[in-house]
């Protein structure tokens, strides 16, 4: 259903554009207001991130957090340190520093005139993030948290590492963010300051790209902030909830099964989006379960918002397989708990070319296969966290399951459900140090066509474990576990399920250093697989509501272009995507309300050669736009990533003007060494 923009809501809200937060060490952090215009203390709801609440998501705010202030919240939007409007400077990801800044941002918001002490946080992505790790401090205001696409564990379920193999995504995100950070900090909020702090920004920005690369294992770096570390520092209700098409949907799993407090998941068919904008649709009335949630927690209403199962969730049926899939064919269920009676794990053996049950299997002789896929296997896999755009989701799966190993079951003669995570184990030899085993698990069709259903991979020199790293020697067995993603899917009578191997999936993962043959004894070959026999449930509220969106002007549409070549001669694969609009393909737009344009265009090009490994390229091209008449910036930002044997090796160029005049430039360079990838 479409969005129903709200023009009456119970309260009358007021906006206030900027407010400092100042900090026990002089600090300011910038913050916007939708308040409820009666004055009355009301309980706060807290969105902190570094992503520019003036000219960033001002979008997505307006909508979002005027919807909140009109059903009686104050709603606060803050910058985080070194971010928008705000002072300091930005070093990493969830640093300590910005946990007690946040801290320091609830006590304040506590003590203010408007509030009435009691305080809810939420956020999506990195938002999600720190509201679980903010959680898990307990200040003493914080009551109640919603948490969308996020991890409990940032080493094996973040855009960084999966399995223990480098996400291409580690070097798009690094890019991104210094695109977002290159911006300048607007002279009407800081006034004549705002030079000064945006070269000092510029000065100090961190190429990260390197910094999450360094950290190829569990280590201490990943376990700061994964809120697997301790589930029972947390104490207040949590709501958590994500899409299938996004690449977070394993943490609302693993979050709500291990939590003691009261909690409530959604899974629907979502890209990395907030639900009320869900792509793929349906979406979800998310903000009106959002009010509810916030009414019974913070307010002490009683209303029937933890009523029905703890997890809602989207079942996936049979769908033509497309790179373009803005609707997701389905329905709801529901489990009371995580795990669930109604899931029970069905252990299958594979066999040659065959998927078969254990009654059904043939006793095997250990016997060997060899797995040596092409090096450009994965082409049409899609994107690794999709946004919600064009060509993000799996194609039609026939070429890269024609460069794979196999297995099918027999025909099914009845429909099956699956619901949770598959599961593969297998022992195997390698011919090189270091490798990876990918496997995907394919709903395939009477006439051919091949739907992925879910993933997964593992870096097979992180066989014992993802906290150490072994080198493979030849000859010697290890046993692998590849924990592919939850996954919800109706596979209907007259199809196959079908499990791919391949130890190649470009270009979601980097590839390994040299091309290497695994060994697999299929006699010790199993795939567990998690059928779901419950009933349909009606689902969430499928009709989203906002307040009004921000006005804006689109002043040129935006795109994202898609597209793969071949190199005959090379044998090398090119893949592009090219945009205006960046991450989401906005376009070129003005917010209205305070004459800014911005425009963020974005070209990617990741460059592999089947005859060498080692010719792996990745080039990001970014040009970011923004300001107003007399003050308008231009930035542009090159980055590149490529390896030998050894090293990875990464770059970035920025270059930034202000009306037309070169303020900035700055070159980068990073190297880092390959000691498990």
């Amino acid at each position: 259903m479409q969005k129903v923009v709200v023009s009456t809501l119970p309260n009358k809200v007021k906006t206030i554009e900027n407010v400092f937060i100042e900090l026990r060490d002089a600090t300011r952090l910038s913050c916007r207001l939708w308040l409820p215009a009666d004055d009355v203390p009301q309980p706060a709801i807290l969105e902190y991130i570094p992503y520019r609440k003036r000219d960033g998501t001002r979008g997505r705010d307006e909508p979002m957090h005027g919807y909140f202030a009109g059903h009686g919240y104050a709603a606060v939007r803050v910058d985080m340190r070194g971010s928008g409007e705000s002072d300091g400077l930005m070093h990493d990801e969830y640093l300590q520093q910005e946990q007690d800044d946040a801290m320091e941002v609830i006590e304040w918001i506590s003590r203010q005139k408007w509030c009435n002490g009691n305080v809810g946080m939420m956020g999506k992505s990195w938002g999600g993030f720190n509201s679980l790790q903010v959680a898990m401090r307990r200040p003493p205001a914080l009551k109640a948290i919603i948490t969308v696409g996020f991890t409990d564990n940032r080493f094996t379920d973040d855009i960084h590492w999966q399995g223990g193999c480098l996400l291409n995504d580690n070097f798009w995100w690094g890019s991104i963010m210094l695109a977002y950070q290159a911006r300048p900090i607007d002279p009407e909020i800081v006034g004549d300051r705002w030079k000064e702090m945006w070269l000092q920004r510029l000065e100090n920005m961190p190429v990260n790209i390197a910094d999450w690369a360094e950290h190829q294992k569990y280590d201490d770096y990943w376990k700061h902030g994964s809120v697997c570390e301790n589930y029972d520092s947390i104490q207040i209700p949590v709501m958590a909830v994500d899409g299938w098409a996004d690449g977070y949907t394993n943490a609302v799993f693993n979050l709500l099964s291990n939590l003691k407090v009261p909690r409530k998941g959604f899974v629907g068919p979502w890209a990395h989006v907030y639900p009320q904008d869900g792509v793929p649709q349906p979406a979800m009335g998310f903000l009106q379960e959002a009010v509810k949630w916030w009414d019974h927690w913070l307010k002490g209403t009683e209303n029937n918002v933890m009523d029905g199962p703890m997890i809602q969730v989207w079942m996936e049926h049979e769908m033509k397989p497309s790179a373009h899939r803005p609707v997701s064919e389905g329905h709801w269920v529901g489990v009371e708990a995580w795990p669930s009676k109604d899931v029970t794990e069905e252990t299958m053996r594979l066999e040659c070319g065959r998927i078969v049950d254990v009654a059904h299997a043939v006793r095997q002789e250990p016997a060997s296969v060899l797995l040596r896929t092409p090096l450009n296997h994965g082409l049409l896999a899609g994107e690794w966290m999709g946004a919600g755009v064009s060509g993000e989701t799996p194609a039609d799966q026939r070429m890269d399951d024609g460069m794979a190993m196999v297995f099918d079951a027999a025909e099914l003669q009845h429909e099956l459900e699956i619901l949770g995570r598959p599961i593969l184990e297998v022992e195997l030899t390698c011919d090189k140090p270091k490798a990876m085993l990918f496997a995907q698990l394919s709903d395939v069709s009477p006439d051919g066509a091949v739907s992925r259903i879910s993933f997964g991979v593992k870096n097979v020199t992180q066989a014992a474990g993802d906290q150490r790293i072994e080198y493979l020697q030849e000859g010697k067995r290890v046993r692998v576990r590849v924990l592919l993603n939850y996954c919800a899917h109706r596979f209907t009578k007259g199809h196959r399920i079908r499990l791919s191997l391949a130890n190649s999936q470009w270009p979601m993962f980097w590839v390994s250093p040299e091309i290497n043959t695994l060994s697999l004894d299929l006699s010790t070959a199993t795939l567990r697989l998690p059928t779901y026999r419950g009933p349909a449930i009606v689902g969430p509220n499928p009709q989203p509501e906002t307040a009004a969106p921000t006005p804006l002007t689109v002043l040129r549409a935006g795109f994202v272009d898609r597209s793969i070549t071949y190199d005959i001669v090379k044998d090398e694969w090119t893949c592009i995507t090219d945009g205006v609009g960046g991450v989401f393909g906005e376009g070129v737009y003005r917010f209205d309300e305070i004459g800014t344009t911005v425009e963020h265009n974005l070209r990617r090009e990741l460059r592999l050669s089947n005859k060498d490994p080692l010719s792996a390229r990745y080039d990001i091209k970014q040009k970011m736009k923004m300001g107003r008449p007399g003050w308008e910036a231009d930035i542009d930002i090159d980055t590149r990533q490529t390896c030998d044997a050894n090293y990875l090796y990464v770059t970035a160029k920025i270059q930034a003007k202000m009306n037309e005049e070169i303020v900035f430039e700055k070159n980068w360079s990073r190297r880092v060494y390959r000691e498990g990838m």
